[in-house]
C-alpha cells in the first residue's frame, strides 16, 4: 500500500511471564513458562484442565483510578496498564490528569484494540449472581464492564483521546486485525498516532470446560504444568489458556521524526484473508496462512528470501502446528530451512484476542536486542513438523526482517511484517 511510512514508537504488555516490556524481555531471553495450577478460578470442581497461564502480581490500582478500576473488567484494566506503558514509552507527554497532551483534542489519535471474548469474567460472574440471588443484585455497572468495546473506550475516557477508538474481534486474531486497522489509518493520513493491540481475561471455568470439551485444551499435563505448552513438538496435545494485554503505538514517520521520538520498528504491510473451511478447524492445507502470508510480503514489496524470521501463531495443537509449517513451506519454498521460526506462545500460552500484541511485542524486542526467543518444551521432533523452531534456548542472532501470524477460530488469518528501523 502506497502512501505514510509507519513505525512503532512505544510498547507496553502484561503477561503472564512479566508485567511491563523489560520483564517481558528478561522471561522471553530465559525461556520462561507462565503455565501453573489455576488459582484465580473458585470452583474448580470438575474439570479436566485444571492448568492455565496467568498473569501473577497485577494491581490495576498501581495504573489507574480506584474508580477506574472498579468500573472495569479485567480485561479492560489489563489494556489500561499496556496503554499507558505504551504511550509513556513512545515518549508521549501526559498531563497531570494523565491525559493524552499531543493537539488541542487529539483528534488526530485513534485506539483500534483487539479482544477474543471482552469482559467474560465479569459476564459469568453477573451470570451467577442473577441465578442465585436474582436480577435486582446484578451489578448496574455489568454492561460497561463486559461490553467488547470497553478496551478501547476506556482507553479514549482514560487519556482523552478524541479520535476513532474502536475494538475488532476476530477471534485469536483480533489484535494482530486491530493493528492492521490502524496501520491502514497511518498510512492514509487519517491519523498521525494510533495506540492498538489486544487484550483478553478469559480464564474461567466456563471458558475452560467450554475449550476443553472441544478438544482444544491439553488434558495431560496437570502435574506439571509448565511443560504443557509445546508448539510443534511430537506430543503437543492442545494450547494452555492465558490472560493479558499487548499494545504498540504507531505513528506517520514523518510525525515521528518530526517530535524526535526513538522508533522501535517500522511496519511493512500486512496480509488478511479467511479460509471460508470451518468455524474452528483451519484448512487442512493451509491455504489461507499461505494468502496472508503472501500478501504481506507483497504489501511490503519482499521477497521471501529477504525474512528472518517468523514468529509463528504456534499453538501447541495437533492441527494448527502442522498446517502453519505445511503453510510456511509453501511460500517460502527451499528457504524455508533458513528461516527461524519460534512460538511465544510455549511460553505465555494462548492470550486469545491479545496473542498477536503480545507476540508483534515479542518480535520487535528481539530484532532490537539482536535475539531469536525459543520454543520452549520442544523435545521430541514431529516429522510434519519439520522447521527450525529455536528449540528451548534463545539465539543471538540478527534479524533485520519477520513476520508475525496470528489465526483465530472462524478461518480469521493474519500476518504482519515488520523490518528494524534503519533512519
Amino acid at each position: 500500500m502506497e502512501g505514510n511510512r509507519v513505525v512503532i514508537t512505544g510498547m507496553g504488555c502484561v503477561t503472564p511471564i512479566g508485567i511491563g516490556i523489560d520483564q517481558y524481555k528478561t522471561a522471553l531471553e530465559m525461556g520462561v513458562s507462565g503455565a501453573g495450577p489455576l488459582t484465580n478460578v473458585e470452583d474448580t470442581e470438575g474439570l479436566n484442565v485444571l492448568i492455565a497461564c496467568e498473569v501473577d502480581g497485577f494491581d490495576p490500582n498501581d495504573y489507574m483510578s480506584f474508580k477506574t478500576a472498579k468500573r472495569t473488567d479485567l480485561s479492560t484494566q489489563f489494556s489500561l496498564a499496556a496503554m499507558k506503558e505504551a504511550i509513556t514509552d513512545a515518549g508521549l507527554s501526559l498531563t497531570e490528569d494523565g491525559n493524552l497532551a499531543l493537539d488541542d483534542n487529539n483528534q488526530r489519535v485513534s485506539i483500534i484494540m483487539g479482544t477474543g471474548i471482552g469482559g467474560f469474567k465479569t459476564t459469568q460472574e453477573q451470570t451467577r449472581i442473577l441465578l442465585n440471588k436474582g436480577p435486582r443484585r446484578v451489578n448496574p455497572l455489568a454492561i460497561p464492564k463486559l461490553m467488547p468495546n470497553a478496551v478501547a473506550a476506556l482507553g479514549s475516557l482514560e487519556f482523552l483521546i478524541h479520535g476513532n477508538a474502536k475494538t475488532v474481534n476476530s477471534a485469536c486474531s483480533s489484535a494482530n486485525d486491530a493493528i492492521a486497522d490502524a496501520y491502514d489509518k497511518l498510512v492514509l493520513g487519517r491519523a498521525d498516532v494510533t495506540i492498538s493491540g489486544g487484550s483478553d481475561a478469559g480464564i474461567s471455568k466456563l471458558t475452560i470446560a467450554a475449550f476443553a470439551n472441544m478438544g482444544a485444551l491439553t488434558k495431560q499435563y496437570n502435574d506439571n504444568p509448565t511443560i504443557a505448552s509445546r508448539p510443534f513438538d511430537m506430543d503437543r496435545s492442545g494450547f494452555v489458556i492465558g490472560e493479558g494485554s499487548g499494545v504498540v503505538v504507531m505513528e506517520r514517520l514523518e510525525y515521528a521524526q518530526a517530535r524526535g521520538a526513538r522508533i522501535y520498528a517500522e511496519v511493512l504491510g500486512y496480509g488478511a484473508t479467511s479460509d471460508a473451511f470451518h468455524l474452528t478447524a483451519p484448512s487442512k492445507d493451509g491455504s489461507g496462512a499461505i494468502s496472508a502470508m503472501q500478501m504481506a510480503l507483497d504489501m511490503a514489496g519482499l521477497r521471501p528470501e529477504q525474512v528472518d524470521y517468523i514468529n509463528a501463531h504456534g499453538t501447541s495443537t495437533p492441527l494448527n502446528d502442522k498446517m502453519e509449517t505445511i503453510a510456511i513451506r509453501k511460500v517460502f519454498g527451499a528457504y524455508a530451512d533458513n528461516l527461524f521460526v519460534s512460538s511465544t506462545k510455549s511460553m505465555v500460552g494462548h492470550l486469545l484476542g491479545a496473542a498477536g500484541g503480545a507476540e508483534l511485542i515479542a518480535t520487535v524486542l528481539g530484532m532490537q536486542h539482536d535475539t531469536v526467543y525459543p520454543t520452549i518444551n520442544y523435545t521430541t521432533p514431529d516429522p510434519e513438523c519439520d522447521l527450525n523452531y529455536v528449540p528451548n534456548k534463545a539465539l543471538n542472532q540478527v534479524t533485520n526482517v519477520a513476520l508475525s501470524n496470528s489465526f483465530g477460530f472462524g478461518g480469521h488469518n493474519v500476518c504482519l511484517a515488520v523490518k528494524k528501523y534503519e533512519g
